[in-house]
């Protein structure tokens, strides 16, 4: 095998990094269309949000494929569209693309419900006009990553698991390579712990930085790697767009659907989980009727979304923000009781949830029975997790967590980079808007991973180039890192991987979580600069320790990420942005959620109202000799329009035979 600096170096076409629903659709695509020259690099194979990460009904968003109801392509792009700072070329393929990927999933053993007919089912979800929503369970998406790989494996693509990004190599703007540090590997000298690949296209599926913050519903596992991305001139797009909501923090679980529509107590302690217990939600809504419904609401208008927040359900996420954050609280569901009084009366309830309830057979008794008798499997979740829980006889802990980064590294309409030959897919491309219909991430994935599959076979079959000096310089900084950092930790210096990892992502959530401000950004983007300007002169780690030298990379790929992510909301707020999607930027003189005066004016904001829905930030990072953390920019462009084609069957069906213009 040929080597360089003794690091071996493996020759392919396509590296797709990431074993998740995308990167599996991505290499058996790319396998399907003739191009086999494909291997796959995870981190962790069994890791990750695809495999780990659902809801009590874990939605996929498609065409409808049911029913008397319209719809087309067009219809559904448009929907896609509104939601704002989306391009329009990306949602038209999303919505022209989701019957072909869909139905893939279907005939691979993904099964989606259909009735004696054919038909699959559709419900409607947030942001949705119609009921192209559809699910298997709480593991939709588990469900897709376990059929896609097993396809994947009987083609016969190799898979390189326990590898952790280091760099991308790229050379006069388009991918020479990768660098990665093999986790398993140990650091006894036998041989190199690093493993390079020289490639002509790199299909990114790493998912979002999810290690940046602390309280999130991401698994245990899901780090990213879009930091690598960034330092290697990959630009970011829509960066500031989070989704924030209700999850349990042990285990990580989204708290939407049934468990909030049966409508828990909701109650707040000390830190110790134990002392001076009381229910909260009456303190901002003292109606028994009102605070119930909202409750409820929260079920299926579950990620905290700022519209609501004045007088809404997500009302509800900035009241426990307030008891975690602002008081130091632990919030937990209850199940065993109702909220505020013992017997549940049905009758103060809004129409739209006592009909709903009513529907379903649940008017009656407490939460738990009413969640076990709409929906059992919900209740059995918490049974198998680790750790175990029994709604019957404990209390779940929750919080407001990061759920999903709608913005990420910026894609074309074919889901390529402003890099050439580098395609981010699933989150950690950034498709999507400031709002998007639940379920269109998984979607989107599937698109995105054929979009760059479809260009990759049609285009970008030429064999690797040579390395040159790039892949040079590369190798020898991950080597000098390394060097020193096990250099410091052996003159005595403790390894400070750990403590850098947690701190970074605990301010993350302090200062640029679901609630911010111009001056907590600041605050946090000094000290995020601080730490990275100064990371490869102070960072120590254990040389015989592969969970050290790992980490090595590991922080110093989030300290990137929150560098730039941070320098983007900065930005945001700077360029004119107010308070939308998931997220309150605080304005002192803005208004105040119903109920909440009496706090300070960290919760006052004022809306958007959709002034950048026209518009797309993107950001990028870039060294510099004068900063070792380098420099940022930006821009703000128009958003791509959805495009209006010739679709006269006869012109399209000639350029596609003659020129093959299509890719």
């Amino acid at each position: 095998m040929e080597s360089l600096h003794g690091v071996p170096v493996v020759t392919v076409n396509t590296v797709v990094v990431g074993t998740g629903s995308a990167g599996f659709c991505a290499a058996d695509r790319l396998w399907e269309l003739g191009q086999t020259d494909v291997v796959m690099v995870a981190d962790k194979v069994n890791a990750g949000s695809s495999r780990n990460a659902g809801s009590d009904k874990q939605t996929y968003y498609k065409l409808t494929l049911s029913g008397g109801d319209g719809d087309s392509v067009r219809e559904m792009a448009e929907t896609l569209y509104s939601g704002g700072a989306m391009d329009g070329d990306n949602a038209l393929a999303e919505a022209a693309l989701s019957a072909r990927g869909f139905l893939r999933l279907c005939d691979l053993g993904v099964p989606f419900p259909q009735n004696r007919y054919g038909e699959f089912i559709g419900y409607k979800t947030d942001h949705d006009p119609r009921r192209r929503a559809t699910s298997v369970g709480p593991y939709t998406s588990r469900s897709m990553v376990e059929q896609l790989e097993k396809k994947v494996h009987r083609n016969g693509t190799r898979i390189y698991d326990e590898c952790r990004v280091v760099d991308v190599i790229v050379e006069d703007g388009a991918v020479a390579g990768l660098l990665v540090l093999r986790t398993d590997v140990p650091h006894d000298g036998a041989e190199s712990p690093f493993l390079l690949f020289r490639c002509t296209n790199l299909v990114y599926a790493t998912g979002g930085p999810a290690g940046m913050y602390a309280t999130r519903v991401f698994p245990n596992g899901q780090w990213g790697a879009s930091g690598a991305a960034y330092r290697a001139g990959v630009h970011g797009k829509n960066l500031t767009e989070w989704q924030f909501g209700l999850a349990s923090t042990h285990p990580r679980w989204n708290v939407s659907g049934t468990y909030m529509q049966v409508v828990p107590t909701f109650v707040s302690t000390d830190a110790d989980g134990v002392s001076s217990p009381r229910e909260f939600l009456t303190e901002a809504i003292p109606d028994y009727g009102q605070l119930m419904s909202l409750v409820f609401l929260k079920g299926y208008q579950w990620p905290f979304d700022i519209r609501k927040a004045l007088d809404g359900s997500s009302l509800i996420d900035l009241l426990v923000y307030r008891e975690t954050v602002l008081r130091g609280r632990r919030v937990f569901l209850d199940f065993r009781r109702n909220p505020v009084q013992e017997d549940f009366d049905p009758s103060a309830l809004s129409p739209e949830a006592y009909e709903y309830l009513d529907r379903a057979g649940v008017l009656f008794g407490t939460p738990i029975e009413r969640l076990r008798r709409m929906n059992e499997p919900a209740y059995q979740f918490y049974l198998g997790k680790n750790p175990y829980v029994d709604l019957e006889t404990t209390m779940l802990e929750v919080d407001v967590c990061a759920q999903h980064n709608n913005g990420g590294l910026v894609v074309d309409a074919w889901w390529q980079s402003n890099i050439e030959g580098f395609f981010p897919v699933g989150e950690a491309g950034g498709a999507h808007g400031v709002y998007r219909p639940g379920g269109a991430a998984l979607n989107s994935g599937q698109v995105g991973a054929t979009r760059a599959a479809q260009f990759i076979a049609a285009r970008r079959t030429e064999d690797p180039r040579p390395f040159e000096s790039s892949a040079t310089s590369v190798v020898d900084a991950a080597l000098a890192l390394v060097a020193a950092a096990s250099s410091r930790a052996a003159s005595g210096i403790p390894d400070n991987t750990g403590d850098l990892l947690d701190e970074v992502q605990v301010l993350m959530s302090a200062k640029a979580g679901p609630v911010r401000s111009a001056q907590s950004i600041h605050e946090a983007l000094e000290q995020v600069h601080a730490w990275l300007a100064s990371y490869e002169a102070n960072v120590s780690a254990d040389a015989s320790s592969r969970r050290s030298i790992n980490r090595t990379f590991l922080v110093r790929d989030i300290l990137t990420s929150a560098y730039v992510y941070l320098s983007a909301m900065a930005d945001y707020v700077g360029h004119g942005g107010r308070s939308r999607g998931s997220v309150l930027y605080t304005d002192p003189g803005g208004a105040i959620p119903h109920g909440l005066a009496e706090l300070p004016d960290v919760f006052r904001f004022t809306l958007d109202g959709g002034a950048l829905d026209d518009e797309v930030q993107e950001t990028s990072w870039e060294p510099s000799d004068d900063d070792p953390a380098g420099r940022m920019s930006f821009r703000w462009r128009p958003r791509r329009p959805i495009p209006e084609d010739d679709d006269f069957f006869e012109n399209v069906w000639r350029e596609f035979r003659e020129t093959g213009n299509v890719f």
